[in-house]
């Protein structure tokens, strides 16, 4: 009783205050304009923010830069290749360019050291040319950030101009991601466009109107302009940077749930005036009828969302709450905003698709006798129990393709291949092995008996002979012109390997490589003499290894939290414990069937090694947050409908009035997602899919069929221990 006078009393207000409501929203997107930071004024997040800030491989690192003068991990790397031969004056000019930066005077934003190295008569092992190919690594001062390596890098290959010089390209992690924050601003504009040329498409269509959409658009539109500038300035208070990838998420985000809520009010609001009110009484009545659905909804995703916190990147600590606040401003605007609109623009905002001779006729074509027959059908016992096996088995079927997914940095690989950071990384990797694009350094001190030369020199040895290793140089090797302790101390106590594997440094398939040679380090280390060693890897590929494992480990603990989240507010907002359980187990299964179904497409068809490694973790948090809308809009109807009828007689009538609203806002949504795939990443492209399919997949088979049986099914034992009061004939 206390909710349903509260519910009422805030209809009664929003209705009331529409003059003021209206001017006030319109008031504070033009405040956020203007006086609030705005989305992508920063920089792109450093590639630190994609990795664990605990890292092992981060330790590794920082113990290697105390006890050698030159670093061997970088992220940046200057290519030039000719396949008919690179001439030896242009090897000789890319040392003597390298040696110059190296003596120069140390800018602590600039380049701090370059180590060059070529493929000549087979000097450097593992390499697949002979004479072809000159790499540049580039080491930058303490204070360099992401901007300024590609910068620096930039005016460092610029020198390389010489018609016999063969420059490739700058490539690397450090480009790659700085590449990324190119393509993602160039194609904004475009996302934008594309999203909003959707929604006036779907809802001008359902509707059949001019207004309808436009006013959709409108409140979509304060609300993105409000979070635009609340997300990073929240950002800035909190010390959190946004990640650029948040930006079309948020255009996206936005778009598609404010788009749900209006046509669930507006879908209420012309039943109300085809039942004959005015349109005050509409709105008045719409809200209440709809305002407890959004409501609920709209709190499931913001704490599902905001779930991402529990996570150990920064990447997701930062993602976590840009989409959560997005999520609460597209919430508080459409439960304010739109029915203060309705209110004041009435059956004008169906027109033509509404006449007035229809008001007060119960001509409402949301539902209809085909949709009737379709429910009744559906709700019989054996056709649930039948639909109930099929639907799962389905399910299943495309979940099936989870055990083939494998997860990497597709930093470089999931660009656009007619970028200057992959056609360099391409050409390096012809020249020597795709791993030398970011080799990985094993550091080793103490413990060596006997004569310890000869016990590195045979762990060397034997590690060029491990699975998946192209090469390694080490205290065996002494490349021309570099330091003397280049790769062990002056008095012998460290030593260095550069391991340089025969698969992309930050693929799935080097992750691999590298697991199993971190897991055979003890026995390797044992034959080579060095048992009393301490020993640890650093580089990109151990970076991309543990990042993939904590995002894993992140999974577990994150879709806790949101299914802790989700269950809680479905049971509040249905009174019962049973029916929460088994409508969660469907959307677990959903995201577990899209999963498959996007390994299937990108991996088998598509022929992609492997999936961007945030993409199936941020993807399944938002369709179980997003599905809960569905949950929470058809179930209440059918809740409602238990009132007074039996259970299947409920979801008879129910359904029908439901699924249409349903259907225009699922195809809505999975349209705004797949408007994401104009940005031309791999990432995007995947999230689309992802986004997009699973959507469907929620809207048309599990909220459609899959739900409507598994009540039918559980009857009255989906609202236990709640009671929803029978009907005398009711089962």
């Amino acid at each position: 009783m206390t909710r349903d006078f509260l519910v009422r009393l805030f209809a009664r207000a929003v209705v009331g205050l529409r003059w003021v409501i209206v001017p006030a929203w319109i008031a504070a997107a033009a405040a956020s304009a203007l006086y609030l930071p705005t989305l992508g004024s920063g920089e792109p997040l450093p590639l630190g923010g994609l990795v664990p800030s605990d890292a092992p491989a981060l330790r590794v690192g920082q113990r290697e830069s105390e006890l050698f003068r030159v670093p061997l991990t970088a992220d940046t790397v200057v290519v030039q290749r000719d396949p008919q031969g690179l001439s030896r004056e242009a090897q000789a000019r890319a040392l003597a360019r390298a040696v110059a930066v190296s003596r120069g005077a140390k800018d602590p934003e600039g380049i701090a050291f370059a180590l060059p190295i070529a493929n000549t008569l087979g000097l450097f092992p593992g390499s697949r040319e002979r004479g072809t190919t000159a790499l540049t690594y580039l080491f930058f001062g303490p204070q360099a950030s992401l901007v300024d390596r590609v910068r620096e890098a930039n005016v460092y290959a610029a020198r390389i101009n010489g018609p016999d010089e063969a420059l490739v390209g700058v490539t690397g992690p450090a480009p790659a991601r700085y590449q990324q924050f190119l393509e993602i601003d160039s194609h904004l504009e475009l996302v934008e466009i594309a999203t909003v040329a959707v929604i006036l498409l779907v809802v001008g269509l359902t509707f059949r109107a001019l207004a309808a959409p436009l006013l959709t658009l409108f409140a979509a539109g304060i609300a993105f302009i409000v979070a635009s500038g609340v997300i990073p300035w929240v950002g800035e208070r909190l010390g959190v940077t946004v990640p650029e990838e948040v930006e079309p998420l948020v255009v996206a985000l936005t778009l598609g749930i404010v788009t749900d809520y209006a046509v669930f009010y507006l879908s209420g609001y012309r039943r109300r005036l085809f039942e004959g009110l005015d349109r005050i009484e509409a709105a008045r009545a719409a809200t209440i009828r709809v305002t407890p659905i959004v409501a609920t909804a709209g709190l499931i995703v913001v704490a599902g969302t905001a779930a991402l916190l529990v996570g150990e990147l920064e990447f997701f600590r930062a993602f976590g709450p840009a989409l959560a606040l997005t999520a609460a401003v597209s919430l508080v605007v459409s439960m304010t905003l739109l029915p203060a609109m309705l209110a004041l623009l009435g059956r004008r905002i169906f027109w033509p698709g509404v006449r007035a001779e229809q008001l007060g006729t119960s001509a409402d074509d949301f539902s209809s006798p085909v949709r009737e027959a379709g429910a009744r059908f559906v709700s019989s016992l054996p056709v649930s129990v039948v639909l109930v096996v099929l639907c799962s088995g389905l399910l299943a079927l495309a979940a099936s393709g989870i055990s083939d997914t494998k997860l990497a940095f597709r930093l470089i690989t999931g660009l656009p291949s007619d970028t200057q950071q992959r056609r360099a990384a391409e050409a390096a990797g012809l020249g020597f092995a795709p791993g030398v694009l970011a080799p990985t350094v094993l550091l080793v001190e103490g413990g060596a008996d006997g004569e310890r030369r000869g016990a590195l020199v045979k762990l060397e040895e034997t590690l060029a002979k491990e699975d998946g290793v192209a090469a390694v140089i080490g205290p065996r090797e002494q490349i021309p012109q570099a330091p003397d302790d280049l790769f062990a101390t002056a008095d012998g106590s460290a030593a260095r390997f550069v391991v340089i594997f025969e698969e992309s440094p930050l693929g799935s398939e080097a992750i691999g490589d590298f697991r199993r040679l971190e897991n055979r380090l003890p026995e390797l280390l044992s034959g080579a003499g060095l048992e009393g060693s301490e020993s640890g890897l650093t580089g990109q590929t151990a970076l991309a290894s543990e990042t993939v494992e904590a995002v894993v480990g992140s999974s577990l603990r994150v879709g806790a939290v949101v299914l802790a989240v989700n269950f809680l507010l479905l049971a509040l907002f249905l009174r019962a414990l049973v029916a929460p359980l088994y409508l969660l187990a469907a959307s677990v299964a959903s995201v577990a069937a899209t999963l498959g179904l996007t390994t299937y497409v990108f991996q088998d068809l598509l022929g992609h090694s492997d999936l961007t490694y945030y993409i199936p973790f941020a993807a399944g948090v938002l369709l179980v947050s997003l599905g809960s809308d569905y949950n929470v809009y058809v179930v209440g109807r059918i809740w409602e409908e238990l009132r007074v009828r039996p259970v299947r007689e409920a979801i008879a009538v129910a359904i029908p009035r439901a699924s249409k609203a349903i259907s225009v806002a699922g195809i809505a949504l999975a349209l705004s997602f797949a408007v994401l795939a104009i940005v031309p990443l791999d990432a995007f492209r995947e999230l689309a899919f992802m986004m997009s399919v699973g959507v469907l997949l929620e809207t048309f088979l599990v909220r459609t069929l899959l739900i409507p049986a598994l009540i039918s099914v559980f009857g009255r034992t989906s609202t236990w221990p709640g009671r929803v009061r029978p009907s005398p004939d009711s089962g």
